[in-house]
């Protein structure tokens, strides 16, 4: 009986639902004070009371963010036009009572920080993030949603976004709230490239690049064609591209001096702001291949702590190191393989990775999933007092990048890879969108291995544990050396300081650093190295040159207002470094050159 009463059931409530709308009207009458109008039209609505709030966090983004604080002038009025009372009753939400299907609320918005979080409104351009600008209806999250864009006149803007096309001339929708915030939009005087890359089925899938930038148009054409073979390399490591919704992925890229810099990911589209003036060059490509890679890797391969996102509190996940530490080392690798860098540049990214894991103290103390649960205070969080960052966490992105290049070799002496792992986890969870968490992907690792014991003392020592990786044999299978890069020489740690009367410590001293064991930290003011006067960190890396690890030498610092004296024994600076046995004046073989190339070629055809 209750599953014949839900059937019954069904049709009615999907009829309820679709008969709100939501319609958003855009305008600029004050657009050289970085304002728009915002009027938000709510119809059929049975509620008599709707809380009307901005949002508190951002698809990509799983730090709290206080959009809220750029809304002010919010009024509303009933069908008639009558102004109706606004309840304030939180510093983002607002209440309207008294509703009879029909409220229009109305505000201002000031938006001046353009980037992959925040909205930025300009007479040049204007950049918008949903959530930084868009209030929404909490009671109406499901209603599907019109958004219109009233344009400065004159003007020749284009607008790009995910946002579906209408018959009517910059007008857009959205089946509901999750997809709009997840639409964000550019217009301005933008530069449109289109392309097509064939799917797995042969069927062309529509790619376009926005771009606002200063710049001749064979330069962009030249970029859009870079862009496109990462596309490609891209779909060969997950088999093929998703289906769109739309019919087409949009890259939204502004590269000019007025943005701030920052990339996010979204689920037919990507944000890009990189303040550099546009050269075209290869080194502005790493953050659309890693943007790109979150098509499949958190828009569709889907942690279950982000579905569905919440805008009302920051986002807790425990998965950040596989949806953004996967793909940071995806993005870099896809780049190789396209052939943006060489050898010897890829190395130096195999060397952060590396150091990222061995060498910092968040790695040795944390596992990846605990350093994912502490994006909600990391990730662009905003805090004005100092954190002991340095010896607690590292990050999910490189930290996460290094356990995919300690699994992606390891695999490799399997005679597997990374690249289908991947694609079972796309085939399990992403092309499904069933939603994952870590046990999840450990089945998955156990089913493509057919290794139960190998998945579970992977996950266990390196996911949910934080032991150490032995590298060096593992990159010695592509010819590849690991090595100290600083070896015999004097270290007291990786400290930045301000130059003056002495070295003023800015910066956490780390654990098992020698300055950490001898008791400086943060603030403290080092006057003497060994005898010696030091105002200038050139003076004091040339009196460590003078030593060797294991010597002790006398510091002399001040805390505060007291003058202090320790001794410091100092050890052999830890860094590694990965470089290439030709480098290295040893020989390749030729299985090391076939490791190499099945892991680093090319694999487009």
């Amino acid at each position: 009986m209750k599953k014949l009463a839900a059937l019954f059931a069904a049709p009615m409530l999907c009829s309820y639902a679709f008969a709100q709308t939501i319609r958003y009207d855009v305008s600029f009458p004050n657009i050289v004070h970085h304002e728009a109008h915002i009027a938000v039209n709510v119809s059929e609505a049975p509620q008599k009371e709707l809380l009307f709030r901005m949002s508190r966090s951002s698809p990509g983004r799983y730090a709290t963010h206080e959009y809220g604080k750029n809304i002010y002038d919010v009024v509303a009025f009933d069908k008639s036009g009558k102004s109706v009372p606004v309840q304030r009753v939180d510093g983002d939400v607002y209440k309207i009572v008294g509703i009879n299907g029909f409220v229009k609320v109305e505000y201002n918005l000031y938006a001046n920080h353009a980037d992959g979080t925040y909205a930025g409104i300009d007479a040049s351009s204007v950049h918008l993030n949903m959530p930084a600008a868009f209030m929404w209806v909490k009671e109406l999250e499901k209603a599907p949603i019109t958004v219109a864009f009233n344009l400065p006149k004159p003007n020749s803007w284009t607008i790009a976004t995910q946002l579906k096309t209408t018959g009517e001339a910059n007008v857009f929708t959205a089946p509901d709230l999750q997809y709009f915030m997840d639409s964000p939009t550019k217009i301005g005087k933008l530069t449109v490239k289109e392309w097509t890359v064939p799917n797995a089925d042969n069927k062309p899938s529509q790619f376009r690049l926005a771009l606002e930038a200063k710049g001749s148009d064979s330069l962009a054409t030249a970029f859009a064609g870079k862009i496109k073979r990462i596309t490609e390399e891209a779909r060969m490591v997950f088999g093929e591209f998703p289906v769109f919704d739309n019919g087409s992925y949009t890259f939204l890229a502004s590269i000019n001096p007025y943005v701030k810099g920052d990339g996010m990911e979204h689920r037919n589209s990507t944000m890009i702001a990189l303040p550099v003036a546009f050269d075209g060059s290869d080194n502005l490509l790493g953050v659309f291949s890693h943007e790109f890679f979150h098509t499949w890797n958190v828009e569709r391969i889907r942690p279950k702590t982000l579905e569905p996102f919440n805008f009302e509190k920051s986002n807790m996940s425990f998965e950040l190191w596989f949806a953004e530490g996967f793909t940071q080392y995806y993005g870099d690798l896809l780049l190789e393989r396209a052939g943006f860098d060489s050898l010897e540049e890829y190395c130096r990214t195999l060397t952060s990775l590396v150091n990222t894991k061995e060498n910092t103290a968040g790695a040795k103390r944390i596992s990846p999933v605990q350093a994912s649960s502490n994006a909600v205070f990391v990730d662009a969080g905003v805090a004005i007092d100092k954190t002991n960052y340095p010896n607690i966490y590292t990050s999910y992105y490189p930290y996460g990048a290094a356990v995919a290049l300690a699994l992606d070799l390891q695999l490799r002496s399997k005679g597997l890879n990374l690249d289908d792992f991947m694609k079972a986890v796309w085939a399990k969870h992403g092309k499904p969108e069933i939603a994952y968490n870590v046990s999840d992907l450990q089945v998955v690792l156990e089913s493509y291995a057919k290794d139960k014991a190998f998945a579970q003392q992977f996950f266990a020592k390196y996911i949910n544990g934080h032991e150490s990786l032995d590298y060096a044999p593992l990159l010695a299978n592509a010819g590849l050396l690991l090595k100290k890069q600083f070896e015999g020489q004097a270290w007291i740690g990786d400290i930045r300081y301000k130059e003056g009367a002495g070295l003023m410590i800015t910066s956490n001293t780390v654990i098992g650093s020698p300055l950490y064991k001898a008791g400086l930290d943060i603030d403290d003011e080092i006057l003497k190295v060994d005898g010696k006067p030091i105002s200038k960190n050139d003076e004091l890396v040339s009196i460590l040159k003078t030593h060797k690890p294991g010597d002790q030498i006398a510091v002399e610092y001040k805390h505060r207002e007291e003058q202090k004296t320790v001794m410091l024994e100092l050890i052999e600076n830890p860094r590694l470094q990965v470089v290439t046995y030709e480098e290295a004046g040893k020989t390749v073989s030729a299985g090391m050159q076939a490791f190499r190339k099945a892991w680093l070629g090319s694999k487009w055809k």
